[in-house]
């Protein structure tokens, strides 16, 4: 037709090198500690009992098979939205009687899978944007280190009444934009280290919060939330490993393997499902169900803090 041929990286923005170097080092560290814990299971020290009769203890326990549901449902809308896997499953961790450290830890071990698997799938459906991949990658480790040295020493929960202060009315403000203008006008995202550095530190000292605090901000100020979500759901799944080797490092394993086994499990069937509603939907819908997500979880997180 006498159009110019279009860059590979433009058509294909998952074989991008830097994305595609990621995605491998995202795929080699599941596969990597996937075999560390099959190893542990069948030949490490479990008490006594073998790898088979845990498994089969595991697979009869309901706690079990309430946490591959939560998994799964957090997974879905974390997958697809770019945020509220961790409050969801720190929720539920917390109700079963787990401590605000133990549970963020458990979280953040979990999430290792369940967001190398989402990173890696919305990579693949071109939903990642390079450049603010980059710009979230580093500040969001540290962020999340900070987070687990806080909240090892001290408790987090005190920080939550004000960040779900700030993040409803960023849902507030997500839904007025959503509305107010059919047609959202695509600006470059403004102070994305400092808000990458907040969100990894709310995120680990909070049991959760990356996405809340990172994805609403950066679709507040008008970024395209297809690869806002996608972007912000890669670059978690590297600051998760930071948080939860910072855990284990500072606190110690969770007692806590049976629901982090949940976890993952109805994790990983949701992610790749998550990727593909993400980039099926359209950016009013994203920002619509965005804003009333964060809404809900934030107005609900003040009354419980108040009552």
């Amino acid at each position: 037709m006498g159009l110019p041929p279009v860059e590979n990286i433009v058509s294909h923005p998952g074989d991008h090198p830097v994305l595609r170097s990621a995605i491998w080092l995202a795929a080699l560290t599941l596969a990597g500690l996937l075999l560390f814990f099959t190893w542990r299971l069948f030949f490490g020290d479990n008490g006594g009992h073998s790898g088979l009769q845990i498994i089969e203890t595991t697979l009869h326990s309901p706690t079990f098979w309430s946490a591959v549901a939560v998994g799964f449902f957090a997974q879905v809308i974390d997958g697809a939205l770019g945020m509220a896997y961790g409050i969801t499953a720190t929720t539920f961790l917390l109700s079963a009687g787990a401590s605000p450290a133990a549970a963020s830890a458990s979280v953040h071990i979990a999430e290792v899978f369940t967001t190398g698997l989402s990173g890696i799938s919305h990579a693949k459906l071109g939903n990642v944007d390079r450049s603010l991949f980059l710009r979230l990658l580093l500040p969001g480790i540290l962020g999340a280190i900070l987070g687990a040295v806080l909240i090892t020493s001290f408790d987090g929960k005190a920080m939550k009444p004000f960040i779900s202060a700030y993040l409803l009315l960023m849902g507030l403000y997500i839904l007025h934009k959503a509305y107010r203008h059919v047609q959202q006008q695509r600006r470059e995202p403004k102070h994305v280290a400092k808000l990458a550095l907040f969100g990894g530190f709310v995120d680990a000292a909070g049991g959760g919060g990356w996405g809340p605090v990172v994805t609403s901000s950066l679709l507040g100020s008008g970024s395209d939330p297809r690869t806002t979500i996608g972007s912000v759901n890669f670059a978690e799944f590297f600051l998760t490993i930071a948080g939860a080797a910072s855990f284990i490092f500072l606190a110690g394993e969770p007692s806590t393997w049976l629901m982090v086994a949940g976890l993952v499990f109805g994790g990983l069937f949701a992610a790749p499902f998550a990727a593909l509603l993400c980039k099926k939907l359209s950016a009013r819908t994203l920002l619509t169900v965005v804003g009333c997500l964060i809404v809900l979880i934030s107005a609900y997180n003040i009354y419980t803090a108040l009552v």
